[in-house]
């Protein structure tokens, strides 16, 4: 449903020009959620204004649906529901005026721009502030009112910058819910492309993951293949019960779990005492976390260690992986290879 292909963005001339975007190249299909993810600056913006036909490329192709955004622009518009960075509109507009603009501009009338504008407004729940000029609406609401527009002719393809930006907890986990079921719907599903710096959301709704920096993609995945290349991907985090030494000490442990042989690194969190208590005894407890390496499964070899030795094991769990892990190595890396300042 988007096809992009080594796609660039220059601006200026000569040798003050700037490269924005550096041969980028990915595809969307029906159904997926694809996390578009970078640090400020990368070129996610610039790279979605091409792609909406915003901006005209430098050099490179985009194809939404099948229509090329140089030759017919105006059929990519009507395929896409975009919200740009930080959801512009007519603030002296009340949210209902601005979404019948928005659906005439569609090419809606009569009955039918009625239940698009009803359905959309009952699906980002705002209808309590449809007659208040959206100038006086919140940051949250203003950025609901945004994404309703963007869904208002019901696109096949749904562009998104930074959707959830300024929406408290409740309000974010309702427009996950609202993507998600978008995207969600076979081979007759949309394709949704959303900028985000969280993380989080990414876990939440995405189905792939692209990260960006200095205009070029890093990686592009699942979010389970980006944990997976961090250090923390099948790392143990461990509790213990330490035994004591003849000095009346706990024995700090991790020393000898550092020596076990797929063990890569040993993040001591050190020795702490916990006071007796109805839900157990007291006493000295010791937390590690270990990293394994090449990501090979650690959990039996620790077991099997704690048995041997007669240690207590209190608490243990295995990590998949962190991504905000993944994007600080991935992004600091390109940095310093394109000359910046580690």
């Amino acid at each position: 449903m988007i096809s992009i292909r080594n796609i660039t963005k220059r601006y200026g001339g000569g040798s003050a020009s700037i490269l924005a975007v550096d041969g980028v190249s990915l595809e969307v299909g029906a159904g997926e959620v694809l996390g578009f993810l970078g640090p400020n600056g990368a070129g996610k913006s610039t790279t979605m204004k091409m792609v909406t036909g915003f901006l005209t490329p430098t050099s490179g192709t985009a194809v939404v649906c099948g229509r090329d955004v140089v030759e017919d622009p105006v059929g990519v518009k009507s395929a896409i529901g975009y919200l740009p960075e930080g959801a512009p509109n007519y603030p002296d507009m009340t949210a209902r005026s601005f979404l019948d603009f928005i659906a005439r501009v569609r090419g809606l009338s009569g009955a039918e721009k009625k239940r698009k504008v009803d359905a959309v407004v009952e699906r980002v729940h705002i209808g309590g502030v449809l007659r208040q000029p959206i100038e006086t609406l919140s940051k949250g609401f203003k950025r609901r009112v945004g994404l309703a527009q963007a869904m208002l002719h019901d696109p096949p393809v749904l562009i998104l910058d930074e959707p959830t930006d300024g929406l408290d907890p409740n309000q974010k986990h309702e427009v996950r819910h609202v993507i998600r079921a978008m995207a969600d719907r076979g081979d007759s599903g949309r394709a949704v492309v959303l900028s985000t710096h969280i993380l989080e959301e990414v876990e939440a709704i995405c189905t792939r993951a692209v990260i960006i920096a200095k205009g070029r993609v890093l990686v592009d995945g699942t979010p389970a293949q980006l944990r997976a290349m961090s250090k923390y991907h099948n790392a143990v985090s461990v509790t213990l019960v330490p035994p004591i030494n003849a000095a009346g000490e706990p024995v700090n442990l991790a020393g000898e779990l550092a020596t076990m042989k797929w063990v890569a690194e040993v993040e001591d969190q050190g020795v702490r005492h916990v006071p007796v208590s109805p839900a157990g005894p007291g006493g000295p407890r010791q937390s590690c976390t270990l990293l394994a390496k090449g990501g090979r499964p650690l959990l039996a070899d620790v077991t099997s260690l704690a048995k041997s030795r007669g240690w207590t094991i209190e608490t243990v769990s295995v990590e998949a992986g962190r991504l905000d892990d993944v994007f600080r190595e991935l992004t600091q890396k390109e940095h310093v290879r394109a000359g910046g300042a580690a």
